[in-house]
């Protein structure tokens, strides 16, 4: 579990591609110097399990269903990407839940810069706007951020300088993909209420609050 915090970019040092997956080579210079075999760390919002530690040098094993459904298989040398790693409990929570599962991809539409702000837009498949909602949580490349406008396929984040200047999202422009985690509430409700109109049901106040949310 991440909150969509991103402490540090690291820097892609190999990527090797292979029938049924891949392997990711990135240089956590400078940062990091305890981290362990078997631990989770977040790249672009994927979880990934750390593989090997050589010196700076740190390895991940990717999966052929992590390839397809995320953009970790077109990172090319030197390229930057987004590390969190995995919550602990006491953590601050200045984020939101993020899995580290990544539901999708989506593309930068547009980049507009205004004296203290970026608002940022993204296309992507309608069956994630319909589970979005205006002033909710999204994860973008494992950044936690707050959707300004929505509508069918399309939606829009407020950037402040910090984020910009932080994360990938600074230097990425329209055209370029990022990948989507829809904010699991929405999933949940989506599910729940999926189930009670398969039933042929009305939901009732006692079932969201049996499921917990109220």
């Amino acid at each position: 579990m991440f909150t969509g915090i991103i402490e540090h970019l690291a820097s892609v040092k190999n990527l090797s591609l292979k029938a049924g997956g891949g392997e990711l080579f990135l240089d956590f210079s400078g940062f990091y110097d305890d981290l362990t075999l078997g631990e989770s760390i977040a790249i672009n919002g994927v979880c990934l399990t750390v593989k090997e530690i050589s010196g700076k040098i740190v390895s991940f094993d990717v999966s052929s269903e992590t390839l397809k459904k995320t953009t970790l298989g077109k990172l090319c040398y030197a390229e930057s990407v987004n590390i969190e790693r995995a919550l602990r409990v006491g953590d601050r929570m200045g984020g939101h839940f993020v899995t580290g599962h990544v539901d999708g991809t989506g593309t930068i539409k547009g980049k507009k810069q205004s004296a203290d702000q970026c608002t940022m837009s993204f296309s992507v498949e309608k069956k994630f706007t319909d589970i979005m909602i205006e002033k909710g949580s999204v994860a973008i490349d494992g950044i936690s951020l707050t959707i300004v406008n929505l509508v069918d396929g399309a939606f829009s984040v407020a950037l402040i300088p910090y984020t910009l200047s932080s994360t990938t999202l600074g230097f990425k422009k329209a055209g370029d993909p990022v990948n989507i985690e829809i904010d699991m509430m929405g999933k949940w409700i989506k599910r729940l209420l999926t189930n009670v109109q398969e039933k042929k049901g009305g939901i009732t106040q006692e079932q969201l609050m049996e499921q917990g949310f109220l």
